[in-house]
Order: C-alpha cells, then sequence, then structure tokens
C-alpha cells in the first residue's frame, strides 16, 4: 500500500505550513487558486512599499525546497464529497478533477476587501494588481484609512512611514483602534501613530455604499452613520472588517452561522475524524486565531495521529484570549512583536534582514528557499 494522501484546501500562509510539516512523510497535494504564496500578511507594507512586500510575502511554490515532489494543483477546490472521501478541484485550465484523501485540511482562508481572495488568478494577475494598487495610493496627497483593526491601523503607519507628505487620517468607530488586543498594545500603537503625524478620528462608524466589499479603492467622499460631515480624500481604504470564509464548496454542517468551520479542541471538524480546519477559516475561538498560536502545528501533529490510528495522542490548540504579534511590520527602527499579555519586544532592522528573514523564517520555517 502507498502512503496515506493529505489533500490541502489552500496553500496561504498556514495551508503552505502544514504542507511543509507533513510531506514527504505523507502524500501531501495541495490546491491553490494562486501560483505562489500571496500572504495575506503586512497590507501596509504592501501598499507602501510593494517592493519590500515581494521579497519576504510573495514567492512562487517553486522556491520552496521543502515542496520538492510534492503536486500542487493552481486550481479553486469546488467540493468535497465526505462519505467517498473525495475532494473536488477545477483546474486554472478549466478541467475537473477528483483527489481522494485519507486526511483533508481545510486551509482556505477569507476573502477580505481587495487584498485577500479565493479568485483564481497566474501570477502576472497577482503582480498588476499589486502594482496598481500601490501606485494609486502613491499618487494621492490625502488618503481616509477606514476601520480600526490591525490591518487599517498597519496601511495608516506604514503610509505615513513611508510618504510623510502625505497627510494620513485613520477612522475608527470605538474610542480606540485594536479591538482584541490587550489595553497596553492599543495604547502603544496609538502613541506611535500619533507620533507618526496619522490624524485620528474615534466614533466615526462609516456607511458602507450598498453594494461594497472593500474590493477597491474608493475615490468618493466618506459618509457616517454617527453623524459627523462627509470626509473626502484622494483615496480612501477600507478596512472594515467585512471578511467572508472561502467556504462555498463545502456542506452546510459543516460550517457555522456565519460560515466558518466548526472545529473541536483539536481543530478537527466535528463529526469527521480525518477532517480538520485551521487558520482564519475555523471558528477555534473568538478571534479565529488557529493562524498564530501554532495551530499549523497542532494540526500537523494531530493529522500524523489520525493517520497512524493513535487517536489518544491527538493535541488540544490553546488560544490566546488577546490578539499578538506584529501589528505595524517592519518599520525603519525595525519589527516590534507584541505578546498576548501587551508586552513586547523590538528587533533591529539588522537582526530582521540579516537573522530573522533569511534565517529563522526562510531556513527555519520554510525551510530553504532557493533563489
Amino acid at each position: 500500500m502507498g502512503r496515506p494522501r493529505v489533500v490541502i484546501a489552500g496553500l496561504g500562509d498556514t495551508g503552505l505550513l502544514v504542507a511543509l510539516g507533513l510531506h514527504p512523510r505523507f502524500d501531501v497535494v495541495g490546491i491553490t487558486p494562486k501560483p505562489a504564496l500571496v500572504s495575506g500578511q503586512e497590507l501596509g507594507t504592501r501598499l507602501a512599499a510593494p517592493d519590500a512586500w515581494r521579497r519576504h510575502y510573495l514567492t512562487p511554490f517553486r522556491r520552496y525546497r521543502g515542496l520538492d515532489g510534492m503536486p500542487i494543483v493552481h486550481g479553486l477546490t469546488t467540493g468535497v464529497d465526505t462519505a467517498g472521501q473525495r475532494v473536488h478541484v477545477r483546474a486554472i485550465d478549466g478541467t475537473e478533477r477528483e483527489l481522494p484523501y485519507d486526511a483533508l485540511v481545510i486551509a482556505s482562508g477569507v476573502t477580505n476587501g481587495f487584498w485577500r481572495n479565493a479568485t483564481l488568478e497566474d501570477l502576472m494577475t497577482v503582480e498588476d494588481r499589486i502594482e496598481r494598487d500601490a501606485d494609486q495610493i502613491a499618487r494621492a496627497r490625502r488618503v481616509a484609512v477606514v476601520g480600526g483593526g490591525a490591518t487599517g491601523v498597519s496601511v495608516a503607519s506604514n503610509l505615513k512611514e513611508r510618504h510623510p507628505a502625505v497627510d494620513v487620517h485613520l477612522f475608527f468607530s470605538e474610542a480606540e483602534p485594536l479591538p482584541g488586543y490587550h489595553p497596553k498594545v492599543r495604547r502603544a500603537i496609538v502613541a506611535r501613530l500619533l507620533d507618526q503625524g496619522v490624524a485620528l478620528h474615534p466614533h466615526h462608524r462609516a456607511v458602507v455604499p450598498a453594494g461594497f466589499a472593500g474590493d477597491r479603492l474608493t475615490v468618493e467622499a466618506v459618509e457616517w452613520q454617527s453623524g459627523q460631515p462627509p470626509f473626502r480624500a484622494d483615496v480612501a481604504f477600507w478596512a472594515v472588517g467585512r471578511q467572508r470564509p472561502n467556504t462555498d464548496f463545502l456542506p452546510a454542517g459543516m460550517l457555522d452561522a456565519q460560515g466558518y468551520v466548526k472545529v473541536d479542541a483539536y481543530l478537527r471538524v466535528p463529526g469527521f475524524a480525518n477532517v480538520f480546519a485551521v487558520g482564519d477559516v475555523a471558528a477555534s475561538d473568538p478571534n479565529r486565531s488557529s493562524a498564530r498560536n501554532m495551530g499549523y502545528a497542532t494540526v500537523i501533529h494531530n493529522v500524523r495521529s489520525v493517520l497512524a490510528e493513535k487517536q489518544r495522542r491527538l493535541r488540544r490548540y490553546t488560544a490566546s484570549r488577546y490578539r499578538w504579534g506584529s501589528v505595524l511590520g517592519v518599520q525603519r527602527d525595525g519589527l516590534r512583536v507584541f505578546s498576548p499579555r501587551g508586552g513586547s519586544v523590538r528587533i533591529g532592522p539588522w537582526w530582521v534582514e540579516r537573522v530573522l528573514f533569511p534565517w529563522i523564517v526562510e531556513r527555519m520555517l520554510y525551510k530553504g528557499l532557493r533563489d
């Protein structure tokens, strides 16, 4: 008999790590709508400094040494037959195929604005979109960032960091940005934004245009449910939390009321002993945080245990109360990483470029990248 087959639906940040942890021990097949890792991380850098972002967050799969010999299907997952243990796929050339599995990992992520989607694209299309968005932002003299989550805060900070002359305004509905983060983190980021010269506008709840999903930059005046006068900018960026899970291909019984994949304490889909979900698509906790907190390592361990028929060795996933990690990304003074308890450590620019990315990320986490 051959090796057990593991199908991974989605090769974004988390699905890629799962694949690297299971291949070549198992017969792993990845399904992805992009021919490269198009990371959902650090949107602020992607818009403000696209060349710097590409170096670390846009990586063709052929560069990953740890994926050598692993089949990758460039296509869309269109259905799952749980009884027959098969995944239905439509490849980019239009052909349909079925992939049998012994274990299935759902890591299909979410659609969020124009920067995270499940659209079937080639690399040139991805590159063109990144360049077009960055160019529109670069030509603006006044920018409105609507939304006070990590994405909106990162965009506002990085635009001001890279383009100090641009008049950047950040609007958010609460008294402070970054809901879900520790109060210490919120205070630290507010201080940073003010020091950079970002104009903060609390208690502003935007009127989202009918049918608008935040999937483009806008130039119309932004209006407010909260009663303030309309605000006009050269460009408005929307990050108002209207993300949608990429789960149309899954049976309704696997999903919660919002369409995210239901999981138990082991990141396994209830009722399916060999189906797991991880990353933004998994309803693991209120923050759906298994994209962090070593969620990928939990899935790797548990898939191995299930396929070895050692159910008693399953590992529980532990979520943190608060969101954590890098909020603003790499800036001129380095990278500041926050802990779940609100503390932080700053990694200087030399260490980021000479140690963090080439050694810890590329060699240890991603098992080596070729040029």
